[in-house]
């Protein structure tokens, strides 16, 4: 229960729910926005600028098939749901639609700008005016002995049923007239999706050229004894949701039919070219079946998201420069002894400017120490080369009882974790799949010992996924310790998503969906009971998104209390800051940059101004979002020894406060964001830089003796 005063000044109560909140949706696309607009970032290398508008690209396309697609499916399920600045599922798809189209305009428009500056470098994408006579033979060659074998042409006629179109899908239609007759037919070309999307012709210049675009040029040998009238080229996302069934018996047999449902769920966006024949269009609206989808036509590239083949050109000059994380001095003082090093005491590895190695490392010398009895680890994404799993096998075949949490429900990794859980199974693995409603989003490794003194269990307990390309680009936290109530909680914890044994009087750990609001929101209050009392009352916090009601609600009424209030939320916020008489004393910034912030971080002032060694600090797996709190097993962690807290608190979280070079701040008012203007006498503070050229402080061991870390303090009016 909140501990403001009965009589104190609600003025936000009587705030409509539009005013109130930000909508989910409309927020996760200004998110895409600052994403686009670090393609447009000249400060960056040119390709990495091409970088960040493919994955602006692949965003939109996830965000489409997920999000959109739901929606859709309210709408022709005829749910009531109500968003939570009160919209119906119609007047949101109508405003998504909106600006979904000036989204795509604007990254086709990025890409317009890009094209002549990679030119100016050799780099010419659609670089169909780039082709002479010896590119055009080696073109025609290619598209005879490479294309032409893996497509096929499909008449579209009564005798001909309607190909079938999958999700993410690139076709050409055309227009042919027979020569022997002056018949009329329209043929549809699908473009296989396991062959790459662009071509790169050989020679001293990067030119690249679509798949679609080479079978359009050379239709011609395609389609002998016919002319050519028109072609067009064109692409569709499907519904790609997986709704859970309660019911269902078999869970792996329920996911590998869904996954299969998937690949022709409902069609939710159709792109065209802008020249796209209006004949063979009206032919694929009514045989698309295009009820609540998006059309949208475009002079640009369909599928901005496949530029990445274009990034992974060999061109180190215009991208940034190679970064290799560092491995924790502390660890090679323990001779590269993981066990020796978080014996000592606990640890934190921020990622990835500190390896991924160490993860793994953790777990391949419990695969072969003689000493480790147990092996429990929680399984999301683990990538399709794994060398978590890979350590998993082998500690199995080496007779260790290994247990494995394998998450089925990881939105487009259900059909990697499947083959994943087979391979631990016939490796003696036990596997379990979790909850049926739940998602076991949780990340924890425990590993038990048998030592002098008996069992000792060392953890790890991470932000991120066991994901070993992620981990390189995916700002995170790893933390492990050897602490025994961390240890006895991670116990309760396994025993709940394997046995259903509901945890009683957890030590240290909090965890959804039991007790992690309520801990949360108890906190919240301790800050405002302080700011009451007349202490210094704040509370910083980072994550990916915020968009849980009860949490805003709780932030709101410590905001009225007082209590000093910095977010730094990468992706959605529905939460409105600076608003008279609701939220005047939160602000928001966002951080985009380089690396994808990632991790989540509570700090609480407890009565102590921040940054404080008193404050109540947390690491977790959770955002502040309904699904989070409510539908998945997660975990927050309290950081307890003095040097960890030091370096979570005082270097990772204050380093993102401070960022001037990365970040934007969010308008109140109409949901915009500003960039964070770094042109004050001392230059601004980029983080990423910071973190790649200083050393984190729990890792540094004895090598902190003779090489101190840069102290990071708050300059006045900095957040």
């Amino acid at each position: 229960m909140s501990t403001i005063a009965p009589n104190a000044p609600q003025v936000g109560a009587n705030l409509l729910p539009e005013d109130r909140y930000f909508n989910r949706e409309l927020s996760w696309l200004t998110f895409n926005d600052r994403v686009l607009a670090e393609a447009r970032n000249d400060a960056y290398p040119l390709l990495e600028r091409l970088r960040f508008l493919s994955i602006s690209g692949s965003n939109l396309d996830e965000f489409m098939m997920i999000r959109v697609a739901g929606l859709a499916g309210q709408v022709r399920r005829g749910v009531g749901n109500i968003s939570i600045d009160g919209k119906t599922a119609n007047l949101q798809l109508a405003a998504i639609k909106a600006r979904a189209r000036e989204l795509a305009r604007f990254q086709h428009d990025t890409l317009a700008d890009l094209q002549p500056l990679l030119a100016a470098q050799g780099i010419h994408i659609k670089g169909e005016d780039r082709i002479d006579s010896d590119a055009e033979a080696w073109l025609q060659r290619y598209f005879i002995d490479h294309i032409m074998p893996v497509i096929t042409p499909q008449a579209i006629d009564p005798a001909h049923p309607f190909p079938f179109v999958g999700n993410r899908g690139i076709g050409t239609l055309f227009t042919l007239t027979r020569l022997a007759d002056n018949s009329r037919l329209v043929e549809m070309v699908l473009i296989p999706s396991a062959i790459p999307r662009f071509v790169r012709v050989p020679g001293p210049e990067a030119i690249y050229m679509s798949i679609d675009r080479i079978v359009c040029r050379f239709a011609h040998i395609l389609f002998p004894g016919f002319r050519v009238e028109g072609d067009g080229v064109f692409r569709v996302l499907r519904d790609s949701d997986i709704e859970i069934e309660e019911e269902a018996e078999d869970l792996v047999r329920f996911f590998r039919t869904a996954i299969q449902r998937r690949r022709r769920g409902k069609v939710i966006l159709l792109e065209l070219d802008e020249s796209f024949d209006p004949a063979a269009e009206a032919l694929l609206r009514e045989q698309l079946g295009l009820e609540q989808a998006i059309v949208v036509k475009t002079e640009g590239m369909l599928g901005i998201s496949d530029l990445s083949q274009v990034v992974g050109e060999d061109r180190p000059d215009l991208k940034f420069a190679p970064y290799s994380p560092r491995y924790p001095e502390r660890v090679r003082e323990h001779d590269g002894d993981c066990f020796a090093a978080i014996g000592e005491k606990d640890l934190v590895i921020h990622h990835p400017y500190e390896s991924f190695e160490v993860v793994i490392d953790f777990l391949r010398q419990a695969a072969v120490d003689p000493a480790v009895v147990s092996i429990k680890q929680t399984l999301y994404r683990a990538g399709n080369q794994s060398p978590i799993i890979a350590a998993l096998v082998q500690a199995a075949e080496n007779g260790k009882s290994v247990t494995a949490v394998v998450e089925l429900k990881a939105r487009f990794d259900e059909e990697q974790n499947l083959k994943w859980a087979s391979e631990l199974e016939r490796a003696g693995v036990q596997v379990i799949y979790g909850f049926v409603d739940w998602k076991t989003h949780a990340k924890v490794s425990m590993v038990v010992r048998s030592e002098d003194n008996g069992y000792r269990t060392y953890c790890h307990f991470g932000t991120g996924n066991y994901h070993p390309v992620t981990a390189r680009i995916y700002t995170d936290l790893s933390f492990f310790t050897a602490d025994p109530r961390l240890a006895r909680d991670a116990a309760k914890l396994f025993n709940f998503v394997t046995g259903y044994v509901e945890p009683q009087n957890l030590e240290a750990l909090a965890l959804s969906p039991l007790n992690m609001r309520e801990t949360l929101y108890e906190l919240i209050d301790n800050e405002i009971a302080h700011a009451q009392a007349g202490r210094p009352a704040e509370i910083w916090a980072k994550f990916n998104s915020i968009t849980e009601k009860g949490v805003i609600d709780r932030l709101y009424e410590a905001s009225q209390a007082g209590v000093r209030i910095v977010l730094v939320v990468r992706g959605i916020c529905c939460l409105r800051p600076g608003v008279p008489g609701l939220s005047d004393n939160i602000s928001v910034k966002s951080i985009i940059g380089r690396f994808l912030e990632h991790s989540r971080i509570w700090a609480f002032g407890n009565g102590h101004p921040l940054p404080s060694a008193e404050a109540r600090l947390f690491i977790a797996s959770a955002d502040a979002m309904s699904r989070s709190l409510n539908r998945r097993v997660e975990t927050l962690v309290p950081i307890l020894n003095p040097t960890v807290h030091d370096q979570v608190l005082e270097q990772v979280l204050m380093a993102n406060l401070l960022d001037t070079e990365q970040s934007w701040l969010l308008d109140g008012e109409d949901g915009t964001y500003e960039r964070v203007e770094s042109d004050g006498p001392d230059g601004g503070f980029n983080c990423h830089e910071y973190f790649m050229t200083n050393p984190s402080l729990s890792g540094r061991g004895d090598a902190l003796k003779n090489s101190r870390v840069p102290k990071l303090s708050l300059r006045k009016g900095a957040i």
